[in-house]
């Protein structure tokens, strides 16, 4: 077996491992609080929130998950919030892509934490920007009271979640409320500013204030069922619009409302027949190196994603440390992006390192996503990326002005971008490669992904200097040995922080996916795009020259 089989036959085993670690990770994910708490969900009749999607989307239609990883390993002292409390997507119901929200009832009773509030923020701006209808499964104790002064008061806190209802109903989006569980305090004006509200009898109940709190408040004895439940919100208060024996009479009336919505204006993204890749796309297991720093042919991984293998590249013998080209993804055109990885020689006689953005190929970037939008075409764009480079040829050559430039053509497009990270980002790499700050429609990452300010090697030398220097400056001295004890104390902190899981846990990335997921995943984001017409013009301001 020669060297290069051997390379290839590593990085797969790397990227399996990559993927064992990945499905288990989210096959505990997917148990909510645990099989107890199912059970007990159960055992009132109730489907949990998977179950409920489930028996919602058409049968052997793709779900298009979001924020699974949301919260990963946060809130320990708490319990942790796995998946954030909330399960969300984007799936089809009645042939009609939406988004489905459903609160977890099985992790603390699906009270909101900080993160919860922030996953379902990012559910609600997907469908603004797509344009979807919104089904709100709803079973939630309301906010998390010890962490209260996260979630409540701030802008981007609870009380936007209504703000977000009321701007969907100004913008013509259907949002169904379906009342299955609790819907206590803020959280019950959720259903009231959906345009309809389907509660289950028995489990579902809507109120400001539960028995215990209007006890304490006013005096008065009354049982949740009386106070808030689907008999006194169909019949008494006319809060709701119908009420059903069971979750899944519920959700049949769900389907039969969303079967009737009329068809959306779309974007008109062009899009054909699909075609498979000529290139087998399994074999992306073996192109990305188990080593993050050695160099690949980014060409590889395009044509294992793209209909027929089919890349009509732009300025190819230009500015190549970045790859643009027009392509189509499962029959989508689409404009791609890509890092370049491996080493490049310019015309100059310049060597230029893949992964890194020169002053050409910053301007060839720019230029390209000015292209896209004047044609009204998504833009796709795979990170791999270290930085921009420095130095003083760079900088007396205008890195910072070609790099601004970049910047503003990302910050400024209007067609739908997509942002899929599957390798390195790092530093302003990630902001000019459209990361999450640049607002990507929807932003992936492959399970070996690394997104951090610098690779990890760099930044803990050059922290290490720093508290090195500062310990001196104190009259201390350190050892060899203690100064590499720091070194790999610090290395192991900050390499921790660049995991996709890290990334995943705060929303930095919707979704951490298997590469050979990507197209599927990136066609159904197009999909949901093609919802939105594109109704801003294509203007940069002031650019630099």
């Amino acid at each position: 077996m020669d060297a290069q089989q051997l390379d290839m036959n590593r990085n797969e085993d790397a990227m399996r491992r990559s993927l064992s670690t990945l499905r288990q990770r989210l096959s505990v994910i997917e148990q909510g609080g645990g099989k107890k708490n199912l059970e007990k969900v159960r055992q009132k009749g109730k489907l949990t929130p998977r179950e409920r999607i489930a028996y919602l989307l058409d049968k052997d239609t793709p779900f298009t998950e979001i924020g699974a990883f949301a919260a990963y390993d946060m809130y320990a002292e708490h319990g942790g919030c796995p998946a954030a409390g909330t399960v969300g997507g984007i799936g089809y119901i009645s042939g009609r892509q939406c988004m489905i929200v459903a609160n977890d009832m099985t992790v603390k009773a699906g009270a909101w934490f900080p993160m919860t509030g922030k996953k379902n923020l990012r559910l609600q701006e997907i469908a603004m920007e797509n344009r979807l209808p919104v089904i709100y499964l709803v079973d939630s104790a309301g906010v998390y009271l010890p962490m209260q002064d996260e979630i409540f008061p701030d802008k981007e806190h609870f009380g936007r979640i209504f703000r977000n209802n009321a701007r969907m109903s100004a913008m013509g989006i259907t949002q169904i409320a379906a009342v299955m569980g609790s819907c206590v305090a803020g959280g019950a004006y959720l259903p009231i500013m959906s345009d309809e509200v389907l509660m289950v009898n028995g489990n579902g109940s809507i109120f400001l204030a539960g028995p215990y709190l209007v006890k304490a408040a006013i005096g008065e004895t009354v049982d949740a069922e009386t106070l808030g439940g689907a008999v006194t919100h169909t019949e008494i208060s006319g809060i709701a619009d119908y009420k059903f024996d069971s979750d899944e009479a519920c959700l049949d009336h769900i389907k039969k409302i969303v079967s009737k919505i009329g068809d959306p204006a779309n974007a008109g993204f062009n899009r054909i027949a699909p075609v498979d890749p000529q290139i087998d796309p399994a074999t992306l297991y073996n192109v990305i190196p188990e080593d993050s720093t050695r160099p690949y042919d980014m060409h590889e991984i395009i044509h294992r994603l793209v209909d027929g293998s089919e890349f009509d590249e732009y300025k190819e013998d230009y500015g190549k440390t970045i790859l643009c080209g027009y392509a189509r993804i499962d029959g989508w055109a689409v404009g791609i992006v890509a890092n370049q990885r491996k080493m490049v020689k310019s015309k100059k006689g310049e060597m230029q390192m893949g992964g890194v953005i020169y002053n050409d190929s910053a301007d060839k970037a720019a230029r390209f996503i000015m292209n896209c939008n004047q044609k009204k075409i998504p833009l796709v764009f795979l990170q791999d990326v270290t930085g921009f480079m420095v130095g003083s040829r760079s900088e007396h050559a205008g890195i910072i002005k070609d790099g601004a430039k970049l910047v503003n053509a990302v910050a400024n497009s209007v067609v739908p971008k997509f942002t899929v990270i599957v390798g390195n980002s790092y530093g302003a790499g990630n902001y000019a490669m459209c990361g999450k700050a640049y607002d990507p429609r929807f932003i992936f990452a492959w399970p070996n992904a690394k997104i951090a300010v610098m690779g990890g090697e760099q930044a803990a030398k050059t922290l290490l200097q720093i508290q090195v220097a500062s310990l001196k400056a104190k009259g201390e001295e350190i050892t060899p040995e203690e100064e590499s004890r720091l070194l790999k104390e610090i290395t192991d902190r900050y390499n921790s922080q660049t995991t996709p899981y890290y990334a995943a846990s705060r929303l930095w990335v919707d979704e951490i996916i298997d590469p050979l997921e990507t197209r599927k995943t990136l066609s159904e984001c197009i999909a949901a795009a093609n919802n939105a017409p594109v109704e801003d013009s294509f203007s940069l301001g002031v650019f630099q020259v």
